[in-house]
C-alpha cells in the first residue's frame, strides 16, 4: 500500500514540475513590483516571517490571493493588497512565481539541524498515536507539493513555516476541509519546530 502511494504522489510531483499556471509570466512579472517589498525582487523574501513565493507550484498563489479577497484568508496587509486585483491579476502574479527558481539554500542553526532530525520521523511516517499520515503524502517526498492545492513546503522558511502550522493548531489560518488544522492541533508546539526545521532544509 506505501509502495503504491508513494508511486501516485510520484507522479503528482513529476506533474507539478512539468505544470504550467493559466496566466501570463511577463504581465505578472509588471504586477510583481509591490510584492517585492515583503517577498523579495524574485520571490525570496529577506524577512523569515514572510513565505518565499519563487517555484510555489502553479495555481496555488492565484488560489491564496483569492481567498485573502473574499476574506477566508485574515491578515490585513495582504487584504490590502488584493484589493484591486482581477482574476487575470491573480493568475498572471501566479504564472510568474511558480516560473522562478525557488531557494533551496536553507540555513539551520546547530539546534534546528537537530530539531529537523525528528521532524522528518514524522514528515515521512506521520504520528500514528494521533492519527496523523505522513506530511509527503501531499506535499510530496522532497516537500515540491502537488498543484494546485499542495504547496511546495521546501525553500521556506522555517520561521515562516513554523508560524503557519502555529495559526493552524490555534484555529487562525483555515482551509483545505479542516485537513491542515486538525493535522496542526495534533502536534505539539515543538513537534511544529521540528518539523518546520526538516521541511525548510528539503531541497
Amino acid at each position: 500500500m506505501l509502495k503504491k502511494l508513494l508511486i501516485i504522489v510520484g507522479a503528482a510531483v513529476l506533474f507539478s514540475n512539468n505544470a504550467h499556471a493559466a496566466g501570463d509570466a511577463e504581465a505578472g512579472k509588471a504586477k510583481s513590483a509591490v510584492c517585492a517589498a515583503c517577498h523579495g525582487v524574485e520571490g525570496i523574501s529577506a524577512l523569515p516571517m514572510n513565505p518565499n513565493l519563487a517555484g510555489q507550484v502553479p495555481g496555488y498563489i492565484a488560489a491564496q490571493l483569492a481567498a485573502f479577497k473574499s476574506g477566508e484568508r485574515a491578515n490585513a496587509i495582504m487584504t490590502a493588497q488584493v484589493a484591486g486585483l482581477s482574476d487575470e491579476d491573480m493568475a498572471d502574479l501566479d504564472a510568474y512565481y511558480s516560473s522562478l527558481v525557488p531557494n533551496v539554500e536553507a540555513k539551520l542553526t546547530d539546534e534546528e539541524a537537530e530539531w529537523a532530525k525528528a521532524g522528518e520521523a514524522i514528515y515521512r511516517g506521520g504520528y500514528a498515536e494521533r492519527g496523523i499520515s505522513a506530511c509527503m503524502s501531499c506535499h510530496g517526498p522532497a516537500g515540491h507539493g502537488i498543484p494546485k492545492n499542495y504547496p511546495r513546503v521546501s525553500a521556506q522558511h522555517r520561521q515562516y513555516l513554523e508560524s503557519s502550522l502555529l495559526a493552524y493548531k490555534k484555529g487562525e489560518r483555515v482551509g483545505y476541509n479542516g485537513i491542515m488544522s486538525t493535522i496542526a492541533f495534533g502536534l505539539s508546539e515543538q513537534q511544529i519546530k521540528e518539523l518546520a526545521a526538516y521541511m525548510a532544509g528539503l531541497n
